[in-house]
């Protein structure tokens, strides 16, 4: 399986970007897909998710100003996001819980993508 990001950059404070990510491969199905960040000297934190049902949940402090999306039939995920702050600045990462085929059989896998650089100037 293999997940690949886009869509970083830089961008000034109040302004928006969108990320995207696609999942591919021997993908049975895909329980959820989120966006976490890792910012320099911080762990990883989780942005927002989103499951294969469609519930989101959102990091408080994205609250109102991103919104998860994503397209089952072409298992992407995009993270649409708006009035940025300098610290959203951060390494966004794709995740994705699928269940991947072997064979006739599957099993419940995580992958992560290579990231994106987020930058926000003041």
């Amino acid at each position: 399986v293999h997940v690949v990001e886009s869509g970083g950059g830089l961008v000034q404070a109040g302004g928006s970007l969108r990320l995207s990510c696609a999942a591919s491969g021997s993908i049975f199905s895909i329980n959820a897909m989120g966006w976490y960040r890792q910012a320099p000297g911080k762990q990883r934190e989780l942005v927002a998710g989103i499951t294969s049902g469609g519930s989101t949940n959102y990091a408080d402090s994205v609250k109102g100003r991103f919104t998860i999306s994503r397209d089952n039939a072409k298992n992407t995920v995009a993270l649409q996001m708006n009035s940025l702050k300098p610290e959203d600045t951060a390494v966004y990462y794709c995740n994705v819980d699928c269940n991947e085929e072997y064979g006739k059989a599957y099993a419940r896998r995580e992958y992560w993508g290579q990231g994106t650089q987020v930058t926000v100037s003041s």
